[in-house]
């Protein structure tokens, strides 16, 4: 990865997180990293609420740097998880563009 670049790819950060943190990572355990990331999830609650823009860009990062954390721990790749979900469209009408009913999910 190149520091300088302006973006990164799903998977290259996924990697980026593993080789800074998978140590501490997968000694914490998955029950434990659930943990911080349902804290970072109530910070980006927050900073939805009150926070300015420079706070949610934060908090995003860190719910997504999180995320790929208990990825990793439990071995999967999220960009084969996307993929296979959304890799095609909406997982629930199978169009790009969702024509899914408002009551129902996606």
């Amino acid at each position: 990865m190149n520091p300088s670049s302006t973006s990164i790819s799903f998977s290259d950060f996924q990697k980026l997180i593993r080789d800074m943190y998978f140590e501490k990572d997968e000694a914490r355990g998955i029950d434990g990293t659930f943990m911080w990331l349902m804290e970072e999830v109530g910070e980006l609650a927050t900073a939805l609420r009150s926070g300015d823009h420079e706070e949610r860009l934060g908090e995003f990062a860190d719910v997504l740097a999180w995320l790929c954390t208990i990825a990793n721990v439990a071995g999967v790749d999220l960009n084969e998880a996307i993929m296979r979900k959304y890799g095609t469209g909406c997982p629930g009408c199978h169009k790009l563009a969702c024509e899914c009913p408002d009551a129902e999910k996606p």
